[in-house]
């Protein structure tokens, strides 16, 4: 299994480097990749949101492992992710709303002292303190994913007037080294937990000096930003009524669900499928994002271009593949989103397609604590494999309903608007 997993990740992450030098070599200069202000203002951007990933990534390898090293029971870390995920929910209900009244600056601070409080919460061996510690990383988890977006933004179109048809570039730029500081953290963490000896809460302390860092940089650096004429009531109001109005959100919101809460599971399942067998967590956490990696890598491509014997190696597997899937499954949702749900309810809409994304990720981890560890995790693998299928039922959906929509379909190269070099 040690062997496998190395090679492995070296084969990803070799495949993943040449899609890119040769996407790379083909794509022309653009006139965004020139102008100095803007790239100064995305590196501005860049320094902080980076470095709040890259913490974020850092702690997901050993989370798990942590918990059994406190000699907690399947069940009980099972409540654990469990509470996790009913924060996001909630907290993801009310985030865009706090965000914009505090303002995007202070949101971004306060995501980096959370984050930090949570890292802090695993020295404890207490379980309640556990269980506080992933609220805390809920509330943090909605920041990250809501103000920094939120400043960003604002400070694009509002304060420094760059063109609108920049902001995806940025995004798309940034979404493709996520990809590769995902890979690094994985093999930071595997270098400070197993490596120097340090243990499986070692990724955890390293992961606060860059929370800090992240932190006094938006301190330093950002200006504030905020808009409070925005009620949290008309914004649910007017997701919901988007929602419920238009059948391709509906369908679209149907996919989101299924898809992610089968992938909130499996980030619970993998662990404790690989663990038993010696495999290097970090490494194998480094070759799943590798996998999902050269998943986007595809995508752009593509789109450019118009029950028996337990075999750990096959899980492994298997388990690229789900990170395959979900690089290709990523972007092309993102862009769905752009072209279905409109701007003004995008943020309203998506508060609600998490609801029942955490719902049934919840829902799956406490019938998984109700049941024998062998017999129930391969049943909850039999019930995710239903849950997509029935995603693939609402995927079929939706491309009736938006077959003959000239707006959905990708771009010809040719057409298609600039995207500053990676």
């Amino acid at each position: 299994m040690l062997v496998t997993a190395y090679l492995a990740f070296v084969v990803l992450l070799a495949s993943c480097l040449g899609l890119e030098l040769s996407r790379c070599r083909a794509k022309p200069p653009g006139r965004a990749c020139s102008n100095p202000s803007f790239l100064r203002f995305q590196l501005d951007f860049y320094q902080v949101y980076f470095l709040a990933l890259a913490a974020d990534w850092l702690q997901a390898p050993y989370l798990y492992k942590l918990y059994q090293h406190y000699h907690f029971l399947e069940g009980q870390i099972a409540i654990l992710y469990v509470c996790g995920l009913a924060s996001t929910v909630l907290f993801g209900l009310v985030a865009s709303s706090l965000v914009d009244w505090l303002g995007r600056k202070k949101s971004c601070v306060l995501f980096s002292l959370t984050y930090s409080l949570c890292c802090l919460t695993k020295l404890s061996w207490d379980y309640f303190v556990l269980l506080m510690g992933r609220a805390l990383g809920g509330l943090s988890t909605a920041l990250l994913f809501s103000a920094f977006e939120a400043w960003y933004i604002h400070e694009h179109v509002e304060r420094h007037d760059f063109p609108a048809e920049w902001i995806p570039a940025t995004f798309a730029r940034a979404a493709f080294w996520n990809h590769v500081l995902a890979v690094v953290a994985g093999v930071a963490a595997e270098a400070v937990a197993c490596w120097m000896g340090l243990g499986p809460v070692a990724p955890f302390v390293a992961a606060i000096p860059l929370l800090a860092l992240a932190g006094a940089l938006a301190l330093h650096n950002w200006g504030e930003n905020c808009d409070r004429q925005r009620a949290f009531s008309r914004t649910c109001a007017g997701g919901l009524r988007c929602l419920l109005s238009d059948r391709r959100v509906l369908l679209l919101g149907t996919i989101q669900a299924l898809f992610e809460s089968v992938i909130f599971i499996f980030v619970f399942l993998w662990t404790p499928v690989l663990d038993p067998h010696g495999a290097p967590l970090g490494i194998v956490f480094s070759s799943f994002m590798a996998a999902s990696l050269l998943g986007s890598s595809l995508y752009r491509i593509a789109t450019s271009k118009s029950p028996g014997q337990e075999s750990p190696v096959e899980s492994f597997i298997a388990f690229l593949l789900i990170e395959l899937a979900c690089g290709l499954y990523f972007p092309s949702m993102s862009f769905l989103r752009r072209k279905v749900i409109p701007e003004t309810e995008q943020a309203g809409v998506l508060n609600w397609f998490r609801v029942p994304l955490h719902l049934l990720a919840c829902l799956g981890l406490l019938v998984l604590h109700d049941s024998d560890h062998k017999t129930g995790t391969r049943n909850m693998f039999s019930i995710c494999s239903a849950v997509m299928v029935m995603a693939l039922l609402a995927v079929v959906g939706l491309f009736t309903v938006v077959r003959h929509n000239a707006e959905l379909r990708v771009p010809s190269p040719t057409g298609e608007p600039y995207a500053p070099e990676l």
